[in-house]
């Protein structure tokens, strides 16, 4: 079912976007994936976009179709029950190519919702 506070859940997503811009910068893709903690620790951060996705439920799915919203749902499920096929040289490319229309909608969307 979705979510009642759809602000909270773009939110959650534009929270956890700047979470991950936190965690790797300034860094190469060499960096990054010699590192550890900052792959837990974006991937815990799009867990939590992937579950704000899940919460908001279809309601942009056909309106941002960039944005992929039922793959991005479906990923969220890969990143919590099969964590250990991750490739952290496929979250380098997600979160550099995938997140700046993800960003844009929840911007755009909360933009709608505060007027």
């Amino acid at each position: 079912m979705p979510s009642e506070q759809p602000a909270a859940r773009l939110n959650d997503i534009i929270e956890n976007i700047e979470r991950i811009r936190f965690h790797v910068l300034n860094m190469e893709m060499a960096n990054f994936l010699s590192n550890p903690t900052a792959i837990d620790a974006t991937e815990r951060c799009l867990q939590r976009i992937t579950e704000a996705a899940r919460k908001l439920g279809g309601r942009f799915d056909d309106v941002y179709p960039e944005t992929d919203l039922p793959e991005l749902r479906k990923f969220g499920s890969v990143l919590r029950h099969d964590y250990g096929g991750i490739r952290p040289d496929l979250i380098w490319l997600f979160i550099h190519e995938r997140l700046p229309a993800l960003e844009k909608m929840a911007i755009t969307e909360l933009a709608k919702l505060e007027c």
